[in-house]
């Protein structure tokens, strides 16, 4: 087979990409421990919104099984959005992404409404994974 055009194969891993941070949002909403821990690398790292630093998947697990169930029942009008990818290499990209809290009328929070993660993905398998996250508050 010919070889995929560089613009095709930028515009590929993009929605794959996306897919990711789409899928970030909908086990978050949902409340899906399991199938949020399976978009972490092994060896991930994660300091999440109120500054816990979280270092491997097992204690990315135990953080996520205590905060996760309950914590988005009045927030289900929460949304992802990627906002810029930088390609670090052709199996590395920084992913900005601008995160909307909201209820679950999809009003924004009058306080804490907007977050800034940037996720760090690494591509292994033919699968992009969050390898290095840092959750923050935008003031």
């Amino acid at each position: 087979p010919w070889p995929m055009a560089e613009a095709d194969a930028t515009t590929t891993e993009l929605e794959a990409i996306r897919a990711v941070v789409s899928t970030i949002e909908w086990t978050q909403r949902a409340e899906l421990v399991d199938e949020f821990m399976d978009l972490f690398a092994a060896n991930a790292i994660w300091t999440t919104s109120s500054c816990v630093r979280l270092i491997g998947r097992e204690q990315i697990r135990e953080f996520t099984e205590r905060v996760l169930p309950g914590a988005m029942s009045q927030l289900q009008g929460t949304r992802y959005e990627v906002s810029h990818v930088e390609f670090l290499r052709a199996d590395v990209a920084a992913v900005q992404v601008r995160q909307m809290c909201a209820d679950n009328d999809g009003v924004p929070l009058t306080t804490d409404a907007e977050g800034a993660p940037l996720n760090v993905m690494t591509k292994d398998d033919g699968r992009w994974r969050l390898a290095a996250c840092q959750n923050t508050a935008v003031a």
